[in-house]
């Protein structure tokens, strides 16, 4: 199988990429854009395979979108590229209305016409998998957890645009027959994230010694999913998943910002014994909430576990425990990652 990968020098589409190449026959094409969190030093390992090959293209582009089509005549396509930092969509909304609703329609268009064109038993066997976000569905209340027919509620630009093309991408099928799949995932967490998210940013910061920012009063509350086990989980989706299907994808595990945060701490405690900076806890600031926050997300990944046999492979404590490890043997790769673009400044305070 030829599978077009979107946004594949991200966090979540690099997992991806490196579990494709690694663990199956199939090949990639990583189309990527290349913005501030794209790396392709995340793909290091998969560079040198014969079966990967990268095209630096806008996925709102639609004549190099088209020709992505024509070149490369994949079997399957796996959106991932978008705008993904609730923060940076409150302080500049534009960008995420131009890739995650442009660009996904413009993939949307390309990959129909591209699909009407296929021999029969080709058109049947093509799908389009659109990855996205809990986010969309807005905030729970103290009980209670998203599944597949929650109605949208999002609260963010970044949820909002992310809601719009879960839309786009349903409209095609119903429309005009594009063989999709989409998925909604929780909160992700691993190794090779962008030291902008709260994990990396925590990490980073209390090695440097730096305060810990938490957001209000630490109380909101996130199901973490290890970026690994999101990654099989879409390869499982793309292998057996329905065509018109949606799939809620969860790692079961819900934590409170201040017990991922004291976690961190605990670890680099444990981990880093010569810190200048133990107890890290002691690092740990309050700050203003974010404009809109959410309460609670939980995701009931009920459906992919009875239909299609995925379950997480990580506990929170394990995949936490192994990030945190993975950023202590690579700050080469976390300083090069910021070099230039990102200095650990607050963002999300509307002043955009």
């Amino acid at each position: 199988m030829r599978i077009l990968v979107t946004g594949g020098a991200g966090f979540i589409g690099s997992a991806l990429i490196r579990q494709l190449i690694r663990d199956t026959e199939h090949h990639v094409v990583n189309v990527d854009k290349l913005t501030y969190a794209g790396n392709l030093e995340s793909l290091a390992d998969a560079a040198s395979r014969p079966r990967y090959s990268f095209e630096k293209v806008d996925v709102c582009d639609a004549a190099e979108v088209r020709r992505l089509f024509e070149q490369h005549r994949p079997d399957a396509v796996m959106h991932l590229a978008a705008e993904s930092h609730v923060d940076r969509s409150i302080d500049g909304p534009s960008a995420f209305i131009q890739t995650n609703i442009v660009g996904t329609y413009t993939l949307l268009e390309a990959a129909r016409r591209y699909c009407s064109d296929l021999p029969e038993a080709a058109r049947r066997a093509f799908r389009f998998q659109h990855i996205s976000t809990d986010e969309v569905f807005g905030s729970l209340g103290p009980t209670g957890f998203f599944t597949e027919t929650t109605a949208y509620d999002p609260r963010s630009p970044y949820s909002a645009s992310k809601a719009a093309s879960d839309h786009l991408v349903r409209a095609w099928h119903h429309t005009f027959g594009l063989p999709v799949l989409v998925t909604n995932c929780s909160n992700n967490y691993g190794p090779y994230q962008y030291p902008e998210k709260l994990i990396p940013v925590i990490i980073q910061n209390a090695l440097a010694g730096k305060p810990l920012p938490v957001y209000g009063k630490g109380d909101n509350v996130r199901d973490w999913l290890f970026v690994d086990d999101h990654a099989r989980a879409l390869r499982v989706v793309l292998e057996k998943g329905t065509v018109g299907e949606t799939y809620n994808i969860g790692g079961c595990n819900e934590q409170t910002n201040i017990s991922v945060v004291r976690e961190i701490c605990r670890l680099l405690d444990e981990l880093r014994p010569a810190s200048p900076h133990r107890p890290h806890e002691n690092l740990i600031k309050f700050v203003t909430d974010r404009p809109g926050h959410d309460h609670r997300y939980a995701i009931d990944a009920g459906k992919i576990r009875r239909d299609l046999g995925w379950s997480p492979a990580e506990t929170f404590q394990t995949g936490l425990r192994k990030t945190v490890q993975w950023y202590l043997d690579n700050q080469g790769w976390c300083q090069r990652a910021v070099a230039g673009k990102y200095e650990g400044q607050r963002l999300g305070l509307g002043k955009g």
